[in-house]
């Protein structure tokens, strides 16, 4: 919460600003473009970020993996069959080949068991600074009960997802050209 409230006061600080300034004036030569206000991400809690995806409309607002469909074949530990959402910052690296998910990526895993049953729900989002020898992923478990298995700094996620290292700890594909 605390990383929410510091962004809604830099761009209120940013917004004053930006009123006090004279609409008419040229930009003087060498003066840097202005400031990029980035949308307010979640905390890294399993809660504010179920919350932040559950508000979000992910599964009606957010695309699939590109080139994977509904309920793809999946391995352990996530399950027999997979649905993979990402946000659109996320999106665009995929589809761009960036190399590493931006600051702000959200990748969600919904897991099925081989009957179509929802078993969980894995979240991976990047917040910077928060996980440096593990690409700053947050990591989320949570049940199809709602009940949060694990999260943060899960040995488990982050041991098995040290092997995709150069792919931004990433399974699903890949994100380099």
């Amino acid at each position: 919460m605390s990383r929410f409230i510091t962004a809604v006061a830099a761009i209120g600080v940013l917004g004053l600003g930006a009123c006090a300034q004279d609409e008419r004036a040229e930009p003087q030569e060498g003066t840097p473009p202005p400031a990029q206000v980035q949308v307010a991400s979640p905390d890294t809690t399993a809660s504010a970020l179920w919350a932040h995806v559950e508000q979000a409309g992910y599964r009606t607002t957010w695309p699939l993996w590109p080139g994977k469909a509904k309920l793809y074949k999946g391995t352990e530990p996530h399950g027999m069959l997979l649905t993979t959402y990402l946000n659109s910052v996320a999106l665009d690296a995929v589809t761009n080949k960036a190399g590493r998910m931006p600051a702000g990526a959200v990748v969600v895993k919904e897991n099925y068991m081989p009957d179509s049953t929802l078993a969980a729900i894995t979240i991976m989002y990047k917040s910077p600074g928060y996980n440096p020898d593990f690409g700053n992923w947050f990591f989320v478990k949570r049940l199809a009960s709602g009940t949060v298995e694990a999260s943060g700094r899960v040995p488990g996620c982050q041991g098995c997802h040290a092997s995709q290292a150069a792919n931004d700890y990433l399974f699903t594909g890949s994100i380099s050209q």
